[in-house]
């Protein structure tokens, strides 16, 4: 029991805070080291820490008879006021614990540390060696041999070796938030990518801002995260308080290496009145890891246990686009079974890999999401559908950022699966982002899917990273693959403004698309947006409104495999195609309060049942678009046109922001309104209450 204790504690050490920049941060300082260079300020704290603990310790006798040999683990602060605190101690003895404690109550009070100039504490961890060994000096005369008989150097290099594993688990190093300065991923949330989305929008700026999730290297030249951290840290004391309100649950540090351990929750319940159950609710329990192996490799890794009920349009959509053997797919998370009454249980797993051999080039490789655009919704790629495998190459110079993905897909249909298994597709993109000026961006995007049919596997001609996609789709055949192109841009009005907008094309005929007579061929989509910071001078309120159109069968193929989708579910904008949407959000925040608003309107054209009419009005991308009704005359909202209304206002409070954690309350408005009601179109509205818990590392919309 006493050495698991020891590992948990070595687990949970819980060190100070950076000194990756000595203008920003300073060691606590004992009068002996005032004239110190600051550079050495550390290195003068551990040694009157050392020669302290040396001097002062005495060990019992009841330890000194029996021989002992062993380690005394000590947890200690340096608090704001510059006094000592012991938080933790691990002996054999407890003769032992209570020295240790003892000892440490005799040091002195010093000047405490800093942080940009401002008092913080700072938290260490020492092993005091039984017998007692002076570790100041011994480091020190550490090459010395007194042994004329042995070779000096060998005797040099055996002594290191044997102080090697004392070095990596004795060494006093200040916890310094690397992670963010590293090549570790932002997550994913629109409402903390709020925090920060001005201070890489000024104008003048060479920030890239359409490829998304962001690295918090790409973003630490323009918004100070530690400084946002330290603004809203609490003033505890406790071990505990600090867990909870400012730090993350784990956080080890050695020379070459640093990771963090935090538990992940998302616990909600709630109501919807216009279903028959009694209340909805969601119970995510995990774990996430994150860390770092030297300057250019980062890890990270998730994974999410939960079971949930929904609103009762969002459970009935879940089971509308179920796998061939399997209860639901929860929208955005993945493959779930059946839970209790109504319920579903549904695991997720992300991990990714983060490396920079070199300064413009970032490589990464995971089970996730990825993003590309400036507006709330994506028309190229978005964060919509389950995560799944990908390798992205990230190449940044000039004012030019070159982002190439490669996705493997699944198709879940019953139609297509083999053996139990589902079928794998392939997607590859390039997308070259452009500062022409000051003020305007210019993003070129094109994409391609296919499958393993005929053999083909993995396609070699789309791991070119330069190559045009439809110049190798129609060299392969055109049935082979399905590619799309696009055009983005974004212009910065001023500090506090900007425009965006996308445009993705499909199959394209110049003859059709300039002229013929709203020809089924006119496969295209387009979005307009505009963002407003600090909106009417009202500090960190953002105010969005944004514009989607997309016309019939945009995404999808007479191969249906071949479709934009992965997992019965869109890669672009959540509703697939054929419909016309107008978004309007607002995000506010205030130390660490919070409030969020959302306004969807939108008219979508679905199809109607199969056994009356099985056409295909081009707003399901899962149907062959050889199954149209007609050629001309193709309109948006087209087929069973239906209208939503969807209104959302939360509000709610941040406890860590160091791990993202808020408790939380929403309602929910949504109308849905068929011109025909069918078996997976039917006439709802409602009014949904939730309240929770959530460690907010993704994006989730309910706004089907």
């Amino acid at each position: 029991m006493k050495k698991f204790f020891v590992i948990v504690f070595l687990l949970f050490q819980i060190l100070s805070y950076a000194q990756n920049d000595f203008s920003y941060e300073r060691p606590p300082v004992f009068s002996e080291c005032e004239s110190v260079e600051i550079e050495l300020l550390q290195k003068c704290f551990d040694n009157q820490v050392f020669a302290h603990v040396f001097n002062n310790f005495k060990v019992p006798e009841q330890v000194t008879q029996e021989n002992y040999k062993g380690d005394v683990v000590v947890l200690f602060e340096v608090d704001k006021e510059g006094d000592f605190r012991v938080i933790y101690v691990d002996a054999t003895y407890n003769e032992l614990k209570e020295e240790a404690k003892r000892v440490f109550s005799d040091l002195p009070k010093i000047e405490p540390g800093t942080y940009n100039g401002k008092p913080t504490y700072k938290q260490y961890s020492i092993a005091i060696k039984i017998p007692l060994v002076n570790q100041a000096v011994a480091t020190k005369d550490l090459s010395k041999n007194e042994d004329p008989t042995v070779n000096k150097e060998l005797t040099v290099l055996e002594n290191a070796a044997k102080k090697q594993y004392d070095s990596v688990n004795m060494k006093l190093i200040p916890f310094s938030n690397r992670e963010y300065t590293s090549q570790l991923n932002i997550p994913l949330s629109n409402s903390n990518y709020a925090k920060f989305d001005r201070s890489i929008n000024l104008v003048g700026t060479n920030s890239h801002t359409a490829s998304k999730p962001y690295m918090y290297e790409d973003v630490a030249p323009y918004y100070d995260f530690q400084a946002a951290i330290d603004t809203l840290a609490k003033d505890t004391k406790t071990f505990a308080g600090r867990k909870l309100w400012n730090e993350r649950l784990v956080r080890v540090e050695g020379k070459d290496y640093w990771f963090t351990i935090d538990p992940i929750f998302d616990f909600e319940v709630g109501k919807d009145f216009d279903a028959d159950f009694s209340s909805t609710y969601n119970n995510t329990r995990g774990v996430s890891i994150q860390g770092g192996l030297g300057k250019k490799f980062s890890f990270y890794t998730s994974f999410f246990e939960s079971q949930g009920r929904f609103a009762e349009y969002y459970n009935q959509y879940a089971i509308s686009i179920r796998g061939a053997d399997e209860a639901a797919i929860i929208p955005g998370r993945g493959i779930a079974k059946s839970f209790k009454d109504n319920g579903f249980d549904y695991p997720v797993a992300e991990a990714y890999l983060s490396y920079t051999p070199i300064k413009f080039l970032n490589v990464q490789f995971g089970h996730g999401k990825n993003f590309i655009g400036d507006g709330y919704r994506s028309l190229f790629i978005s964060d919509v559908s389950t995560p799944h495998p990908f390798l992205k190459l990230n190449t940044t110079f000039w004012k030019i950022k070159y982002t190439n993905t490669w996705l493997w897909l699944k198709d879940v249909r019953p139609q297509v699966e083999v053996d139990g298994a589902y079928k794998q597709k392939y997607m590859a993109t390039h997308f070259l982002s452009w500062n022409v000026s000051k003020r305007l961006n210019i993003g070129l995007f094109e994409s391609v899917i296919w499958t393993n049919s005929n053999d083909r596997g993995f396609d070699i001609n789309y791991l070119n990273p330069i190559i045009f996609f439809r110049a190798i789709e129609f060299e392969t055949g055109q049935g082979a693959g399905n590619a799309l192109v696009g055009l983005s841009g974004k212009y910065k009005l001023n500090d506090n403004m900007n425009v965006y907008g996308q445009f993705i094309l499909d199959e394209f005929s110049l003859s059709d698309v300039s002229g013929g007579e709203k020809s089924w061929k006119n496969k295209y989509g387009y979005q307009i947006g505009f963002k407003y910071y600090n909106a009417f001078k009202v500090k960190d309120l953002l105010l969005q409104t944004e514009y989607n159109r997309v016309r019939p069968y945009t995404y999808s193929h007479n191969t249906v495999i071949l479709n934009y989708g992965n997992a019965n579910q869109s890669m672009a904008h959540l509703w697939g195609a054929n419909f016309s949407e107008f978004v309007l959000i607002g995000r506010y925040h205030y130390k660490r309060w919070f409030g969020n608003a959302k306004l969807v309107v939108g008219t979508k054209g679905f199809d109607f049942d199969e056994g009356t009419d099985y056409y295909s009005y081009g707003g399901n991308i899962y149907k062959d678009y050889n199954e149209r009704p007609y050629d001309n005359n193709v309109t948006v909202g087209q087929g069973n046109k239906s209208s939503t209304f969807f209104a959302n206002l939360q509000a709610g409070y941040l406890i860590n922001p160091a791990t993202n954690l808020k408790i939380f309350t929403d309602i929910t408005f949504r109308n849905f309104n068929p011109e025909v009601q069918t078996a997976n179109t039917m006439d709802s509205n409602t009014v949904w209450f939730n309240i929770g818990i959530r460690t907010d590392l993704f994006n989730w919309y309910f706004d089907l």
